[in-house]
């Protein structure tokens, strides 16, 4: 007998039941690994649809600009060769909000008028076999003219379809497909959406059969999609520098949109800041026309005063006495006049409630003059924003707000002017009346001479300084800057942005290998089924005989003695493992009953299997059929046996040895089952199958006992006192792992003797199952560590 050393043994057991962290890890991506074909397939499919993506997918554009928004507070945005101007205060010191500029640029009333001066209201595409690709109007091969007013033309919506069937006839066909009708090119086509008329760029250019998609859509809606797809932002917090970007198949087509929608915007701010110089300009027009008539009615007053009194020039006799009040008439000069610049703002006030003010007049004083062109500054603001709003704007509120309060302020600053100014007035007169008195004796027509001259002298200085504010204006009005100043054109790389194929290439690599993944992960979470050592170990502390793998022959008897397959080794261990399993009793015969817990889990090929091992043992066994309720072995080993175990316990007058017949190909005794009884339970515990035990145990060396499923009858556990060893038959990738509980619970109830597992029909080549299995080659290993860990304990006792 075979001597151990327990500490040595027990030792090396340890450190086999004890598996690395490694090994754990890989049996998990060994899991994976066994379905590599899917990841191969789904990989190849991902690759191949990012191909088709790629290759028929509509490529995206970027185009991007960048634009200088002035800050005018500090004369930004002005040339520095206008500087000399600046002492003409014609500038305005408003400060730019980069919020409202970009609000601007994005509003739908620009962008229509930006699609209209570019006719992108209409799009073209070309059809090819699989898609569809949009060219420029400048690239097609036909000159399509729409004979409708351009208010319908820009509330049509319609797509149509022109292919030329000869150098002269094409075919106009409706977006389902359908025929309108065949027209002549050059000739006018009526249609629903009105007349038509297409004409060849170049007869070179037609390509017979090619169908030219138009696609007509209401301005506002092209609008409002370009609108969506440009990104306005600054180039950083601190900068005026705006950045617009825009996306389109066509990159040509979004250089010419976004260097419009600049030069639009241009154009209107331009026109915003004219508005105050052509109001200023007409209202100093129009006083320039009235002082004139005022100056000549004067002038022509003192010929027929002078003619009258036959006077002639007196100023060489009464210099003298003029000499000390001509500065007292200079200040009565000023006075007058201011009083009547206040006169006429006030009337413009009256007749002009909502428009623009004039402004830069010098007359008045600093504060009326600011607040003046702070009103103005507020009125284009205010008509800039409401193109795109409504009164309820808060904006547009607090800016109408700000105006009435401004209004107000200038209209009682001119009342206050005009009445200091009077006071000043009356206090000068009062001194000219003073040194009148002292030239009384100068003759009375003199007086009246110098008094009509007065006059003349306040009209003239008026008129000479309205025609000095005119050309003032005139230079306002030529050296306006644009509010945007383009510091690099639209440009776009040709390179797309969308679909990007360094992406799409490997993120199609990575999605092949996720979703079997993911596939296989759901499928092991909701899989229940027994596959490995592990399921069973985990629920059952029922030692594991080992693995019977997957027989892909339709031969039920799989062993003999030259056989090497895989099948037949594991049946060779399974015999070694047994041998371990059954208690030593002498040479009395070894009772090995098999059972499983439902059926189809191959107990009966088990059963046939292993009785042909022990056979090639060259030792005696007994086969006894006991599933007397559904047999197989007849069916399996193809044999007509006539009486068999049930017969037996029926019949008293029957030996064993009638029943049982011997089986040439397997070398084997058999005992088959007989006949279907009514009453199963009942025969197998009227005493008769003990003779039957008895038999075998005397004239065989092992005695094989197929019996049924333990989960759907009680037959087994009538005979399981019978058994020196129970193999309990578990199928992978078929038992539910739930029923491993009536295992267990046999086992911990000791129902059923000495009992161990088998695990039947697994998948030896999938890496992932159990600890990986090699049969034909050397010598068979025992893998299963609680065969181990029961070896072990023997080991101990012993």
């Amino acid at each position: 007998m075979l001597q151990f050393d327990n500490k040595s043994k027990i030792n090396y057991l340890d450190d086999i039941d004890q598996p690395s962290e490694s090994i754990v890890i890989r049996e998990y991506l060994e899991k994976y690994a066994y379905h590599y074909k899917w990841f191969i397939a789904s990989i190849l499919i991902a690759l191949i649809g990012a191909f088709i993506y790629l290759r028929y997918s509509t490529y995206q554009y970027k185009v991007s600009t960048t634009i200088l928004i002035n800050d005018e507070e500090n004369g930004g945005g002005l040339n520095s060769e206008l500087s000399a101007l600046q002492d003409l205060d014609i500038f305005s010191n408003s400060k730019t909000s980069l919020d409202t500029e970009m609000g601007i640029l994005k509003s739908r009333t620009l962008m229509e008028r930006v699609i209209k001066d570019l006719g992108y209201q209409t799009s073209y595409f070309v059809k090819g076999r699989i898609g569809i690709n949009e060219v420029r109007y400048k690239d097609m091969p036909f000159n399509i003219n729409l004979l409708v007013s351009d208010s319908l033309l820009y509330r049509l919506d319609t797509t149509f379809s022109i292919t030329a069937i000869s150098n002269t006839k094409y075919v106009l066909t409706n977006s389902d497909g359908d025929k309108i009708t065949k027209g002549d090119f050059g000739k006018n086509v009526k249609c629903e959406f009105g007349n038509l008329v297409v004409t060849p760029k170049s007869l070179k250019k037609i390509i017979i059969g090619q169908e030219i998609m138009v696609k007509i859509s209401p301005i506002d809606v092209v609008a409002i999609d370009y609108i969506s797809r440009i990104t306005i932002a600054p180039e950083s917090k601190k900068s005026n520098l705006l950045i617009l970007t825009l996306q389109d198949p066509i990159k040509k087509k979004a250089q010419l949109i976004l260097d419009n929608l600049i030069s639009h915007y241009n154009k209107d701010a331009i026109e915003d800041k004219n508005l105050i110089a052509r109001n200023t300009d007409t209202f100093i027009n129009n006083r320039i026309e009235d002082v004139s008539k005022e100056l000549t009615s004067i002038d022509l007053g003192v010929e027929r005063y002078k003619t009258k009194n036959n006077l002639s020039d007196m100023a060489s006799e009464t210099g003298i006495v003029l000499q000390s009040n001509e500065e007292l008439n200079y200040q009565i000069v000023d006075l007058n006049s201011k009083i009547k610049l206040i006169d006429y703002l006030t009337e413009d006030m009256k007749t002009n409630k909502n428009g623009l003010m004039p402004s830069n007049l010098g007359m008045l004083n600093d504060k009326t003059s600011q607040n003046t062109l702070d009103y103005n500054r507020l009125i284009l603001e205010r008509n800039r924003l409401s193109t795109g709003s409504t009164d309820k704007n808060p904006i547009l509120s607090n800016l109408n707000e700000q105006i009435v309060q401004l209004r107000e302020s200038i209209k009682q600053s001119l009342i206050n002017s005009r009445s200091s100014l009077t006071i000043s007035l009356k206090e000068a007169n009062s001194q000219k009346n003073k040194l009148l008195s002292k030239i009384s004796s100068a003759p009375k027509k003199e007086r009246e001479v110098t008094d009509i001259k007065r006059q003349q002298q306040i009209i003239e200085t008026l008129y000479l300084y309205l025609l000095q504010k005119r050309e003032e204006n005139s230079i306002s009005l030529a050296v306006t800057a644009p509010i945007a100043k383009v510091i690099d054109k639209a440009y776009g790389s040709n390179k797309s942005v969308s679909p990007k194929k360094r992406m799409v290439y490997p993120l199609a690599f990575l999605l092949g290998l996720i979703v079997p993944f993911i596939i296989i992960y759901i499928s092991m979470l909701l899989d229940n089924k027994i596959h490995s050592h592990e399921d069973v170990e985990k629920m059952v502390t029922v030692p594991v005989l080992g693995d019977i793998p997957t027989s892909h022959t339709e031969e039920k008897v799989i062993i003999s003695k030259k056989d090497r397959s895989n099948v037949a080794e594991a049946f060779r261990l399974l015999r070694t493992n047994i041998n371990f399993m059954l208690p030593r009793t002498g040479n009395e015969a070894k009772t090995i009953f098999i059972t499983s817990t439902i059926a189809g889990e191959g107990k009966t090929f088990i059963g046939i299997n292993l009785a042909t091992a022990l056979v090639l043992l060259n030792k005696k066994v007994l086969l006894i059929g006991a599933d007397i309720r559904k047999p197989k072995i007849a069916t399996y080993l193809d044999t007509q046996q006539e009486k068999g175990l049930t017969h037996f316990l029926i019949d008293n007058s029957l030996t064993v040895s009638d029943v049982i017949e011997h089986h040439e190909k397997t070398n084997l005794d058999i005992l088959e089952t007989g006949i279907l009884p009514p009453n199963p339970s009942e025969l197998l515990t009227n005493g008769r199958f003990d003779e039957v035990i008895a038999y075998g145990k005397a004239n065989y060396d092992y005695v094989v006992v197929d019996t049924a499923p333990i989960n759907v009858v009680t037959d087994t556990l009538l005979l399981s006192h019978h058994a020196d060893l129970f193999v309990y038959v578990v199928r992978a990738n078929f038992l539910d792992k739930r029923l491993l509980k009536i295992p267990q619970m046999m086992n911990e109830n000791r129902r059923l003797p000495n009992m161990a597992i088998l695990i039947n029909d697994t998948n030896y080549k999938k890496k992932g199952y159990g600890y990986g299995y090699g049969y034909g080659y050397g010598e068979p290993k025992i893998k299963s560590t609680s065969l181990l860990e029961f070896i072990k304990g023997k080991f101990k006792k012993n």
